[in-house]
């Protein structure tokens, strides 16, 4: 149970807003510091953003806007002595702050006891030395690495390993200074761009085309551990997480890849002696069941984030009032009310995370995309099949798109190259290739997305294309009536294809634009009168869904009635 002592807890917020920083780590703070308040503990939070909810009045007991710096702090625990001090939560910029404090002895002259993971196993996962060393007293793979200090042994390791290499900077933050190396000339750049970031590079042999996964896991201090949410990248490796197309829960793996991969991340966690939640994740070569771990994340991630929200467990939360001393087994989900923390959510949905993106805004800025990060917010999409998921969040992002078809016309040059080279155009460039008849295999080739995706975006197109052949619907809209039209439509080829687009995502807004009403009136008038079509026909979900979900959340009926018709 929680410690009587600790009564006062500093928590470090997520810093100045940039990218990689501030918003994506606002939740985790917000909800840990909802759990100090829940045990009667006065609060301290750190965070020079005004425009967060964790800076709210009322959020913590008391606010500091100033630099997530160690002088800052040091001036903050002197003042105020806190009992604890909560890393985790503010993303890396807190994370090394917290570093730099235990190795500087400010933790340890104020009597500031670290809560949750300790500082000693920050560092074994920060420091990309140690975290090779440390995994491979356990036997688990990572990458064929060197860490160095200077451009020469980055210039040696790579000849070592050979190339392609990646270059990752230690304790960086969103994958900065990261980036991938053909040659001498490509190495050279790189490595004065990492070391400006960090004074320790790591060098890895590139394995560019593996699917990277994601495990989030909960650990106590009684070693009792659970996996909340496993997520898999739309792309491969080589693009940050922050960058890709995520989707939870993972949908290409087979059964035995999923718990293989599942208990080497309750492996890792013990060993390093994490307390609370982090995050794991792997390389995984599509043509076998080999695996590299690429990093683990002893603190709360914008994935995290992710997977709070995608499973309903409050991870943060928990994350806090483990750091208290709380066993999994003492704790309730906070969202539920009934069931334990201590078990793993079940997802019979698929959410996806798309990022957006702002280059448009910035001069001369390159739009290709790597693993370092360039997106400045995401969206998050539930629905029953992927396609749903995808098409849904792709109308949210704000670019003025539709969807993975229907949108407006995209202008590519060297479709082959845009393929190979991915942009923030990515998904849009892929959707345009198949409409061109490239085929699943040769957009695989370019882009080393895994078939199962292709094969589902591919339906969408041949869905999208067999709506288009409905186009004589717009003429009839202008000679017939509507109860004619009705009983037309009442064929059971375009009722079920109507059905179909929706089940699979397709707004109304979008079947108007395949079947051509736009042509003849504006495009919202277009997608309403599809909507009264689809109502008429029956086309609806069904009523025991709607009144499942009302139930559920009583507060929000209206607007789930409204949302569904």
């Amino acid at each position: 149970m929680t410690e009587k002592k600790i009564k006062k807890v500093l928590l470090l917020g997520s810093g100045a807003l940039k990218i990689g920083q501030a918003g994506e780590f606002d939740y985790s703070g917000s909800q840990a510091l909802k759990a100090l308040k829940e045990e009667g503990i006065k609060t301290v939070l750190i965070n020079p953003n005004i425009a967060t909810v964790q800076t709210s009045k009322d959020v913590a007991d008391t606010v500091y806007f100033q630099p997530v710096e160690a002088s800052v702090v040091e001036g903050v625990i002197e003042k105020e002595r806190p009992d604890g001090i909560l890393l985790s939560f503010g993303g890396q910029t807190a994370l090394n702050c917290g570093v730099e404090l235990h190795q500087k002895g400010v933790l340890q002259r104020y009597g500031v006891k670290v809560l949750g993971t300790p500082v000693q196993a920050i560092i074994d996962t920060e420091d990309r030395d140690l975290f090779v060393r440390k995994l491979d007293e356990i036997g688990v793979k990572t990458i064929r690495s060197q860490a160095c200090c200077d451009v020469e042994s980055v210039r040696k390791a790579a000849h070592e390993l050979g190339f392609p290499v990646i270059l990752r900077a230690a304790y960086a933050l969103g994958g900065l200074g990261s980036g991938f190396c053909d040659n001498d000339e490509e190495l050279s750049a790189q490595a004065e761009e990492a070391f400006s970031f960090s004074p320790q590079v790591l060098v890895e042999k590139s394995l560019r085309g593996w699917k990277e996964i994601e495990y989030e896991v909960v650990r106590d201090q009684y070693d009792n551990c659970i996996t909340v949410c496993n997520m898999e990248n739309f792309d491969p490796l080589g693009i940050h997480t922050g960058e890709s197309i995520v989707v939870a829960p993972s949908q290409t793996l087979t059964n035995a890849e999923y718990h293989k991969l599942r208990a080497l991340a309750i492996k890792i966690i013990r060993h390093i002696g994490i307390v609370g939640e982090c995050n794991v994740q792997y390389a995984l070569d599509p043509q076998s069941e080999d695996y590299r771990v690429i990093e683990v994340n002893a603190r709360l991630s914008r994935s995290s984030a992710l997977a709070s929200k995608a499973t309903g467990y409050p991870l943060a939360f928990v994350a806090a009032k483990l750091g208290l001393g709380y066993g999994l087994f003492d704790l309730k989900n906070s969202v539920t009310k009934t069931t334990s923390a201590f078990f793993e959510p079940a997802l019979d949905y698929v959410v996806c995370k798309i990022p957006r993106w702002d280059l448009t805004k910035f001069h001369g800025v390159s739009r290709q995309l790597g693993s370092s990060m360039k997106s400045v917010g995401e969206v998050m999409a539930v629905g029953r099949t992927f396609e749903e998921a995808l098409q849904k969040g792709l109308r949210m992002i704000g670019q003025g798109m539709h969807g993975f078809v229907e949108n407006k016309v995209l202008r590519v040059d060297d479709m082959a190259d845009a393929l190979q080279h991915a942009t923030d155009n990515r998904i849009f460039v892929i959707s345009k290739a198949m409409q061109m008849g490239y085929s699943i295999e040769q957009i695989h080739q370019l882009t080393k997305i895994d078939r199962w995706f292709l094969y589902k975006l591919k339906h969408i197109v041949e869905i999208d294309l067999r709506l288009r052949q409905l186009s004589h619907l717009a003429e009839l809209v202008l000679f017939m009536d509507n109860t004619e039209l009705l009983e037309y439509l009442e064929t059971p080829e375009i009722t079920d294809l109507l059905r179909e687009a929706k089940i699979y995502g397709f707004s109304d807004f979008q079947i108007a634009r395949a079947i051509g009403l736009e042509a003849d009136m504006n495009m919202e008038k277009g997608g309403l009168m599809v909507r009264e079509w689809r109502k008429e026909l029956g086309i609806l979900p069904t009523v025991n869904q709607i009144d499942t979900l009302a139930a559920e959340y009583p507060a929000q009926t209206n607007y789930l009635y409204l949302s569904y018709l």
